[in-house]
């Protein structure tokens, strides 16, 4: 059986950006009987993030797995209610850098809905905080692009903050925790903005930034999602649940064909998409349940005995 498959083709280096390049799409024969401990799976979606069930849990939506119903709405779920100490009530506001992306998108709506009163989101474009704020529920966006971020800051939350979703890392996060209240929590999902530098992960904090952390008692623990695999299933179903609802709304970027994810991956780490990121391999609907319409093209994985490890992530 001929099989399309994307592998590594060379390496963007310590200081370097992922491009197309970095792949290359090539075909391959598998056996066409398996032997035994082998399963042969169709490919209908891949997840593209910078990081599964009845089709009926996401009413159809089988790309939703790998995102907002998949790992990536687990993190950010598990995350806000496991470490943000949200209390409905307590008039607590929320801000969350990367807030256009896949997680980021995420946990400001759900910080509404475990109850914060205010939440605010930092972002890379205009485009994106008229999103957050008109689509999906923030109060405020700031484009940290554009003008004084100390400032805006000021301006959006000037109760300062409680809770601190943080993303990106870097300049970002130590302003946003100069403004953070006593006994306030910053939950370290993810450090974008130093994944393709050489260091220590998470990278260290500027000795003033360390010295407001002590003083003011704020708890800043890494969030490693696997911690909390008990509570997956539980988590799914909430998710599912508010998607049916309509109280989380979901923002997708879907790319058809194989080829294009080095492409993607390369916009990906210049935040040039919004929201969640998928590759649809297949054309058509598929085999699980939204219809039968005939594919083009046939992509299988197989699967051996080897043991695929999935450890604990600092925001996927």
């Amino acid at each position: 059986m001929r099989v399309q498959r994307v592998v590594l083709n060379s390496r963007p280096g310590i200081h370097g950006v992922p491009v197309a390049e970095n792949f290359r799409t090539e075909e391959a024969n598998l056996p066409d009987k398996l032997n035994k401990g082998q399963v042969k799976v169709r490919t209908l979606y891949l997840s593209v993030d910078p990081y599964m069930v009845d089709p009926r849990v996401v009413d159809g939506h089988l790309s939703y797995f790998l995102g907002a119903v998949g790992t990536t709405g687990l993190t950010s779920l598990l995350a806000i209610k496991e470490q943000g100490h949200i209390t409905a009530g307590s008039n607590q506001t929320l801000v969350v850098s990367g807030a256009a992306g896949a997680c980021g998108s995420l946990a400001g709506q759900i910080g509404r809905l475990e109850g914060c009163s205010k939440v605010v989101g930092i972002c890379g474009t205009n485009e994106k905080c008229s999103i957050l704020v008109s689509e999906l529920g923030f109060d405020a966006a700031i484009n940290y692009k554009k003008g004084n971020v100390a400032e805006q800051l000021r301006k959006a939350c000037p109760s300062g903050v409680d809770v601190y979703f943080d993303n990106v890392g870097g300049v970002i996060s130590d302003t946003v925790i100069r403004q953070m209240n006593k006994n306030s929590h910053v939950i370290l999902c993810g450090q974008i903005s130093q994944y393709n530098n050489d260091m220590l992960h998470p990278p260290p904090l500027l000795p003033e930034v360390e010295s407001i952390l002590k003083t003011k008692n704020i708890t800043r623990d890494r969030f490693l999602l696997f911690d909390y695999k008990d509570k997956f299933e539980s988590g799914v179903l909430q998710l599912s649940q508010w998607f049916k609802e309509g109280k989380i709304k979901v923002k997708e970027t879907v790319i058809n064909g194989l080829e294009n994810m080095g492409a993607i991956l390369k916009k990906i780490s210049r935040a040039v998409l919004i929201k969640c990121h998928s590759i649809q391999i297949l054309e058509g609907k598929g085999p699980c349940g939204r219809g039968g319409k005939s594919m083009k093209t046939e992509n299988w994985v197989t699967n051996t005995n080897e043991e695929t490890k999935h450890q604990g992530m600092l925001g996927k």
